[in-house]
């Protein structure tokens, strides 16, 4: 009697020992946990339910496929809603008598409040999770989208299409999907997961810029408008199936030293590297949002038809699909800073070449194609480094901040180009300018320092 409560001692000191030495040494992903809940059942030490990282007591039903295909339908929805609004500018200008840069104008103020939003929503979903926010922003952002239907002052279109549906954009944007969506992986599957986020936008793209613009010329554009409202709608059940809340606070704890979330910006900010990831988003921004708002106008400039500006956005998206799971792909094995330079440099050549080449709708068609592939691969790099190096607790915080120059470059492409054009009659000045821009950012992302910082080498 005596040997066997002495070895039901060992046992149990032998599990809490093994417990203890776990606990130092869990990873912070809420759901690479497999080997500690395979462990515990091995062990048949009840202690083990309770060690940060075990999703069966942390998150039930919500299991990391369900989480990655709710964030993929949540990044396809918001992103194909925003992406086609471009064409609406030539039937909202002709129908209202507005000029091109009216319009430009409102959409620009949306590019802005969506980046002066998106960091206080990263913040929220930092905090309480992203359920919450992406909910208010779907109602926000669809009553925006109601409001372009009605609005016949320029004012108000600014405060439906800027100011509203921007602010709507920020609190149900896809990145904040993917904050949730990294935090179920493991770290070496991160980049790869970005990648699969940012590819569902831009199949969102692909489906929804043909499909618009189907409904723009048979049903009319108010009518479409009213579809889209409604479609945006569907984040709200899709939303309740990311997890309520951030990672669990103990498993944090080893990989984000316990930090604050001033703590963390004010080191993000002290941190070269992140200032000229943030510096360099803004050149991402002015040709993403100058392409998406006025391209199909300029195709319709150019003297063809508008269906091949809807087929170019859609084909922009269809291509980044390949292009973001590239990303992903080579993010996991290459350097991710050489990488976004890479790109912001083949974006130039690019451009240079439609400038150069005969404007055919071969032409045209070619540049969506390869664009697509340069669209956003540079986010899941962008969000790469910042996980890699500053750890995922205030990931959404901390890209927010980075997005928000992404944003400000989008202001200023959207609404320049449309001065321009009205200035000028041609938007060959923003076509130069994105060229410039291009080279730019290539030189500026090479110094970065994307190694990991000393506080998560050491936890």
């Amino acid at each position: 009697m005596h040997g066997y409560r002495s070895g039901v001692a060992d046992l149990n000191s032998g599990c809490k020992n093994w417990e203890n030495q776990l606990k130092s040494t869990v990873v912070l992903d809420t759901y690479s946990s497999e080997i500690v809940t395979r462990s515990t059942e091995d062990c048949y030490c009840s202690q083990m339910s309770t060690i940060p990282g075990s999703t069966r007591s942390s998150h039930g039903w919500r299991k990391p496929e369900l989480v990655l295909v709710a964030g993929c339908l949540i990044a396809l929805i918001g992103f194909g809603a925003r992406s086609s609004l471009g064409l609406f500018l030539e039937p909202m200008t002709f129908e209202r008598g507005w000029s091109r840069e009216t319009f430009g104008f409102a959409l620009a103020l949306q590019n802005l409040f969506w980046g002066i939003g998106l960091p206080l929503a990263g913040a929220l979903a930092d905090k309480y999770g992203s359920t919450r926010v992406i909910i208010f922003g779907a109602i926000v952002y669809s009553l925006g989208l109601c409001g372009m239907r009605i609005v016949e002052a320029p004012m108000l279109l600014n405060v439906f299409a800027g100011i509203l549906s921007g602010t709507g954009i920020a609190f149900s944007a896809f990145t904040l999907a993917l904050a949730a969506m990294v935090r179920v992986v493991g770290a070496h599957k991160r980049a790869l997961v970005l990648g699969l986020g940012t590819a569902a936008g831009s199949l969102g793209q692909v489906l929804f810029s043909p499909i618009s613009q189907g409904f723009i010329q048979s049903q009319g554009w108010s009518p479409t408008l009213a579809g889209l409202a409604l479609v945006v709608l569907f984040m709200i059940p899709l939303a309740f199936v990311l997890p309520a809340y951030q990672t669990d606070q103990h498993s944090s704890q080893s990989d984000d030293a316990r930090q604050t979330l001033k703590q963390a910006v004010s080191e993000a900010l002290g941190h070269r590297g992140y200032v000229l990831l943030t510096t360099g988003f803004f050149v991402c921004g002015f040709h993403v949002a100058f392409i998406t708002v006025h391209f199909p106008a300029y195709v319709k400039d150019l003297g063809l038809d508008a269906s091949i500006g809807a087929y170019s956005l859609a084909l922009i998206g269809l291509f980044n699909i390949v292009g973001s799971f590239g990303a992903g792909f080579v993010g996991q094995r290459f350097s991710m800073k050489m990488s976004l330079s890479t790109i912001y440099l083949a974006r130039s050549m690019v451009i240079l070449a439609l400038l150069l080449l005969p404007k055919t709708p071969l032409t045209i068609l070619c540049f969506a194609s390869v664009m697509g592939i340069l669209w956003l691969s540079t986010v899941p790099l962008t969000t790469g480094i910042i996980a890699q190096v500053f750890g995922v607790q205030y990931m959404a915080t901390l890209f927010g901040i980075v997005f928000l120059s992404h944003q400000i470059g989008s202001f200023i492409g959207v609404w320049l180009g449309g001065l321009l054009y009205d200035q000028t009659g041609s938007y060959d000045g923003m076509w130069w300018a994105g060229v410039v821009f291009g080279v730019l950012a290539a030189v500026v992302h090479m110094p970065i320092n994307e190694k990991p910082l000393p506080r998560l080498a050491d936890a």
